[in-house]
């Protein structure tokens, strides 16, 4: 299943493509990705800390 995401650009939520999880500063998880319809950069924060 692919992770989800707001498109800031398509206003909506939507599947992302390319996705690498990365560790804020703070230590929390996030997943970076690209929407697969524009292209756009996408970012969701995950619940709780690595």
């Amino acid at each position: 299943m692919a992770e989800q995401g707001y498109c800031v650009k398509c206003k909506s939520k939507k599947a992302m493509k390319d996705t690498k999880e990365t560790t804020l500063k703070n230590g929390r998880r996030a997943m970076k990705g690209k929407c697969t319809d524009c292209g756009t950069s996408m970012f969701k924060i995950l619940g709780g800390k690595a």
